[in-house]
């Protein structure tokens, strides 16, 4: 049995809905706290198995790249410093037995040509895709792609992270329908891209992990590009549903969506009161701004 070992990571992406902070840096290194987006995403993976990190990256994402290497000079200050608390904290971005790779994305294309990227590394084999814009707090359980990547073991096709969404917020995201109204893990029988409230087939919506087979890359490749000459990654989900069953997993967590600034605030609040440095201090200074 072939398990999920590699994680695909898009970050190619502008951000541009927080510029001008991300002018030269990637939203993705934009910090919660004291960690930026990515890491929380590259912590889930790893927490969920995963050994080899592909990071489909463009233009100004030097920096995700110089997150995750050795920082040399600063690891030895720190030693020099006896600082080995700092020192651990940099040693452990990224464990020892967990490969990078980087693949340049040389346009933005859409999400699901970021992903079809990938499939010079990750061949035939079952993947995961981590979207660092979503933040996923598991309050306390297992990390939610640990629980996809369960799901995925026990059933063995592909599985899509899902929550239900206000009806008026379809056109925000990928919708699916499946065969029965309720469950937690429940068989997909349609996916559309961003439908409008009154035409959406349910309020299950895409969000930002999935664990595919290797077979959607087969899908990417015969995608016609749409609106603005993007490969839509829903619409080769909706074409892979026709020879294989594709699965809607109600994850075990809250949501932040970081690629809004409203997300973003809100992520920081609520990971800051559990930040075990500062939240207690925080959550006094936010009680007295009430």
């Amino acid at each position: 049995m072939k398990r999920v070992t590699k994680a695909v990571f898009p970050v190619a992406g502008l951000g541009s809905r927080f510029l001008p902070a991300t002018k030269a840096s990637p939203k993705e290194m934009m910090p919660i706290v004291d960690k930026p987006l990515i890491q929380y995403a590259v912590e889930e993976a790893v927490a969920a198995g995963m050994t080899d990190l592909v990071f489909i990256t463009g233009r100004s994402k030097r920096a995700i790249e110089d997150h995750f290497d050795k920082a040399y000079e600063l690891e030895t200050e720190l030693e020099m410093r006896g600082k080995a608390d700092l020192l651990k904290i940099v040693r452990d971005t990224v464990p020892s037995h967990v490969n990078c790779i980087y693949i340049r994305q040389a346009e933005a294309l859409g999400l699901g040509h970021a992903v079809l990227c990938a499939a010079s590394v990750v061949g035939d084999e079952p993947f995961a895709v981590l979207l660092a814009d979503d933040l996923l707090d598991s309050l306390g359980g297992s990390p939610v792609m640990q629980q996809m990547a369960e799901v995925y073991n026990y059933h063995r096709c592909s599985v899509l992270g899902v929550m239900n969404v206000p009806r008026e917020q379809t056109r925000q995201y990928g919708i699916v329908s499946t065969e029965r109204d309720s469950g937690e893990v429940q068989r997909v029988s349609g996916i559309v891209e961003k439908p409008k409230p009154e035409d959406a087939p349910s309020t299950q919506a895409v969000i930002g992990r999935y664990i595919l087979t290797g077979r959607i890359f087969d899908h990417l490749r015969q995608l016609e590009p749409g609106a603005g000459g993007e490969l839509q990654l829903t619409d080769a989900i909706a074409s892979l549903l026709k020879e294989e069953a594709v699965l809607a997993y109600q994850f075990r967590g809250v949501r932040y969506d970081c690629g809004s600034k409203l997300g973003y605030l809100q992520a920081t609040v609520e990971l800051g009161l559990k930040h075990p440095e500062v939240g207690e201090e925080f959550a006094a200074f936010l009680a007295s701004r009430v």
